[in-house]
């Protein structure tokens, strides 16, 4: 995935990232390997600018199961391997999107999730290749949605498990 689909220009630190209209939209969603069944549930953003950068793609989507990928190239810390924030970036964004999916397909509304805890363990280093992410859910409730989301290496190896609890909210009055 590259910046192209983000527009010339980025913001610069400290403002926020403006909502692309609706042809900027499709594009970052394309991108990232957003299947188009999905794209009214996404946001006003779609694919997060964030991901973009760090070269998140989706891989397959749906309110069972999300698996996306980062490369490890670009994304490591100064020892070159795979960066802990990194796994923290596939965690939230899937776990995200998986109380999204949640909220949307089982219960059949349209609410934003907020997410109250994230936690990761790591494993091992990754030093090469892809860092594979898959959320499934763990509980999913009508206030709280719990995902677990592990990633691996290219060979199957597990390199960390994270779990995150969103809030679904109700609408403001």
């Amino acid at each position: 995935m590259s910046f192209e689909a983000f527009g010339p220009e980025f913001p610069t630190a400290g403002v926020p990232t403006p909502i692309p209209d609706e042809e900027q939209r499709r594009a970052r969603m394309t991108a990232a390997g957003v299947p188009e069944q999905y794209w009214d549930w996404m946001g006003p953003h779609g694919a997060s600018a964030m991901g973009a950068k760090l070269g998140l793609r989706f891989v397959e989507m749906s309110p069972e199961k999300i698996v996306a990928t980062m490369p490890v190239g670009g994304n490591e810390q100064n020892v070159g391997l795979f960066h802990g924030g990194g796994h923290f970036v596939i965690a939230e964004t899937l776990g995200s999107i998986g109380s999204i999916f949640h909220v949307r397909a089982n219960l059949g509304l349209v609410r934003q999730v907020v997410g109250t805890e994230l936690s990761a363990t790591h494993h091992r280093a990754a030093t090469s290749g892809l860092v594979w992410g898959t959320c499934t859910p763990l509980n999913l409730g009508k206030q709280l949605a719990v995902h677990e989301i592990v990633m691996r290496d290219d060979s199957g190896r597990r390199l960390s498990t994270a779990r995150m609890t969103n809030m679904i909210l109700q609408p403001r009055e």
